[in-house]
């Protein structure tokens, strides 16, 4: 949005919410096209068991993680489980800067009126809140699939469709819904940091010259930068999260809470951060074509529909 705001004029208006829905879910297919092979091995690692006294770690760290993956499972391997995030993702990420346009909304008197970084962060935790209710679903089913080996004879789940029709018929939309709290708290926060860092870094690129443009390469700098802030808060509530949806019914009954518990007592404080690595990897160029998209298709869209 800030090519809008911070780039082309500071003055221009607001993209209107079918502007922002539509490019948004462009952005979001972006992103899992770019970002799902890294996103599989940060679940693996997050999710591996811990070792036993004498035994070697199922994975040494994210390249030895990404090795293994791909030279038992090859390519298909590290795009496992990806339909249920491109199903997701894509109305997510229309819902998410829909959700960043109705928060700027509500704090402008008129759309073209610029915001202060802080109410870009503000706009950005109700992009999470609005994000909620389809992410939980869709990063459950995607991390019980991104889990699962090659193995036919050892999977649980034909499919992503099948996961999610398993889930539901064994425990119903409670199932699917698990680990909603924990999507919360993740993204919540994670979206703030996610539109206010954009913001903030396009807005310090944006040219002083006269200029009415920003070139891609800002846009993509900072766009990824934004993806990296995102994940370095979003990083401990998201490994809580992929612990507690994948596993077995009733083993953590105080949800989220029972899952820090045993981390904190068999793994400590470290634990939190598993699987860093890949995201922070994956942050970059993932949100950074998710940027790139987002406002290429804003472009596109006010040259066909420019009173909308």
């Amino acid at each position: 949005m800030a090519a809008q705001e911070g780039g082309e004029s500071t003055v221009k208006k607001r993209p209107s919410g079918i502007k922002n829905f539509i490019a948004g879910g462009v952005g979001g297919v972006c992103v899992v096209l770019v970002g799902h092979p890294l996103d599989t091995i940060k679940v693996r690692l997050q999710t591996m068991p811990p070792p036993q006294p004498g035994e070697a770690p199922l994975f040494k760290g994210t390249f030895d993680c990404a090795y293994k993956t791909f030279k038992f499972e090859g390519v298909r391997g590290l795009y496992r489980g990806m339909l249920a995030p491109l199903v997701g993702v894509t109305p997510m990420f229309a819902i998410s800067f829909w959700g960043y346009g109705i928060g700027q909304k509500i704090q402008q008197k008129s759309p073209e009126d610029q915001l202060t970084i802080l109410q870009h962060f503000n706009a950005g935790m109700v992009a999470g809140l609005f994000t909620t209710t389809i992410m939980a679903p869709g990063e459950r089913i995607k991390c019980l699939m991104q889990i699962q080996q090659a193995s036919k004879a050892e999977a649980k789940y034909a499919s992503s469709f099948d996961c999610g029709r398993q889930l539901f018929r064994e425990g119903g939309i409670r199932s699917l819904y698990r680990g909603t709290m924990a999507t919360i708290l993740r993204d919540v926060p994670g979206s703030a940091a996610y539109f206010g860092v954009y913001q903030w870094i396009l807005r310090s690129l944006t040219p002083t010259d006269g200029s009415t443009s920003l070139s891609p390469s800002r846009i993509l700098f900072a766009g990824g930068m934004a993806g990296v802030a995102n994940w370095i808060i979003a990083i401990p509530p998201d490994v809580l999260k992929s612990r507690y949806q994948i596993a077995p019914t009733g083993k953590y009954p105080n949800g989220i809470r029972s899952v820090f518990k045993e981390m904190m007592q068999n793994e400590g404080i470290t634990s939190l951060y598993k699987g860093v690595g890949p995201a922070m990897i994956r942050a970059f160029p993932a949100n950074a074509a998710c940027f790139l998209g987002y406002e290429v298709a804003i472009k596109v869209l006010d040259r066909l529909m420019p009173n909308m």
